[in-house]
């Protein structure tokens, strides 16, 4: 049944709020009418805090994780291993990693995982980066942190290809992680388990 609004403004921030993932017309009419009753001040730091999100945010020019500047605080903390990088998928990967405090190397954010069925082919995700930063020295370990779904071993199986003439050690994040999980969704001791007791990639 067709939903009638009173207000054509209204209408107007109901569809915007639906376009985004998991919300349906009734949870952004609830979230848009929540607006409304704020003070202006609120929605106005609200408005604002969204729209510095999109304007000013960067993407590390290294690691390719959020930033707001060009070199991310991971990349530029020179407390940090430098000589092993976690591969992962996106930005939320990264937070997850974090979170369990069990690594203390660098990252590399793919951007995706190769998926045919989506129609994302290798160069549509950070692979190429990812080689240059191998090429260009001193990186010891590459630690494939994907998710264990098809897709995911099928980008490991692409990026062990790519990296087999350089003399780096890889690997892959233990299996506490039940196949067919993704890296954000595994709760925090688990995922650190998995850090913690990787194993060398086999082909």
């Amino acid at each position: 049944m067709e939903q009638h609004y009173p207000s054509r403004l209204l209408e107007k921030a109901v569809q915007e709020f639906s376009t985004l993932p998991g919300i349906g017309r009734k949870t952004a009419l609830r979230l848009v009418l929540a607006m409304l009753k704020r003070d202006t001040e609120e929605v106005d730091a609200f408005t604002e805090a969204i729209h510095n999100v999109k304007h000013d945010v960067k993407y590390c020019k290294v690691c390719h994780n959020i930033s707001d500047t060009d070199i991310c605080p991971i990349c530029s903390d020179e407390r940090r291993d430098k000589s092993t990088i976690c591969v992962v998928e996106n930005i939320q990967d990264v937070m997850a990693v974090e979170n369990t405090q069990q690594f203390n190397g660098l990252y590399h954010v793919l951007g995706g995982i190769i998926s045919p069925m989506d129609g994302i082919g290798p160069s549509d995700i950070e692979v190429e980066s990812l080689v240059e930063r191998v090429k260009e020295g001193g990186i010891q370990e590459v630690i494939l942190a994907l998710s264990s779904t098809m897709e995911g071993d099928a980008t490991n199986f692409y990026i062990s290809r790519k990296l087999s003439d350089y003399d780096v050690k890889l690997s892959v994040i233990a299996r506490g992680i039940s196949v067919g999980d993704e890296l954000e969704y595994t709760d925090e001791v688990t995922l650190g388990r998995s850090i913690v007791n990787r194993t060398l990639f086999t082909r």
